[in-house]
């Protein structure tokens, strides 16, 4: 159910860049999103994942256009095995729109578990977010990491922190929207 945004006492911050590909779509009448991502965009534990509340709003905002939006995530993959899966996964599946949650499980796996190094995890959104701009018909959101306790505590907190800010920057030398999930979470 969507909800007025007025109820809630934070609000995302403005995309940068416009949707245009999206927009064009969406003015055709038929729009694709692809969410790509780990946990949040799979969905676990009998949550909702958010490309299931995506959908749900942007079919009540243009109740007129044939919009999809096609869940691509598997919980625990950090962006170097997301970006394996990019050809099957997102380019296949021809989207206006990708959404691509990122960077939580490089911080926040143990380190028993191997998880992918910041240059490793890094190196690999440059790279996704380049062969996306490359597609020319693709609109890019890099959805960043959760504000939760498991990624706030002192062992963690500065690789976090990094994460978040080099998602950040990527996105802006990339000439990208991010999704600031993590300041929005924390403001909450």
């Amino acid at each position: 159910m969507a909800h007025d945004p007025s109820e809630f006492p934070v609000q995302a911050a403005p995309f940068e860049q416009r949707l245009t590909n999206f927009a064009g779509r969406v003015k055709g009448g038929q729009a694709r999103v692809v969410a790509i991502g780990s946990s949040t965009t799979a969905g676990e534990g009998g949550i909702a994942p958010y490309p299931q509340r995506l959908l749900a709003d942007l079919r009540i905002k243009y109740p007129n256009v044939g919009i999809e939006v096609i869940n691509r995530g598997v919980g625990g993959e950090e962006a170097p095995a997301e970006l394996k899966r990019f050809d099957h996964d997102v380019f296949d599946l021809n989207p206006d729109l990708v959404i691509w949650q990122v960077g939580t499980n490089s911080v926040w796996q143990p380190a028993d578990q191997n998880p992918p190094s910041f240059a490793d995890t890094t190196k690999a959104i440059r790279e996704g977010v380049d062969r996306l701009l490359d597609a020319e018909r693709i609109d890019v959101i890099l959805m960043d990491l959760q504000y939760v306790p498991a990624l706030l505590t002192p062992a963690k907190l500065k690789k976090t922190e990094a994460m978040v800010e080099a998602i950040s920057e990527i996105a802006h030398v990339k000439g990208v929207n991010v999704f600031g999930r993590f300041g929005l979470m924390k403001g909450w």
